[in-house]
């Protein structure tokens, strides 16, 4: 049987999001070497955590689509590319 404590604080151990929607990102280069091109993407909405990592839907200027990602395969567009 499962119980429920009546006074139970809410869980706070749960990542916020870094981004916010309207924001500017890019996605991260998977190999570690500098990408081609640096598509830009704007945040859309943010989703709940999966694996520990906050969601995010974002799309592109240039797609008629829009993507859903983790928050560790994205960073700031004001972010150097290295």
């Amino acid at each position: 049987m499962i119980r429920f404590q009546q006074n139970a604080r809410p869980r706070n151990d749960t990542p916020s999001h870094l981004f916010s929607v309207g924001q500017t990102v890019r996605m991260k280069s998977r190999t570690g070497l500098r990408e081609k091109t640096t598509e830009l993407f704007e945040i859309k909405s943010t989703l709940p955590v999966k694996d520990g990592s906050p969601q995010y839907r974002i799309r592109s200027d240039q797609e008629t689509h829009e993507r859903v990602t983790t928050e560790d395969n994205l960073e700031a567009a004001d972010t150097p590319v290295v």
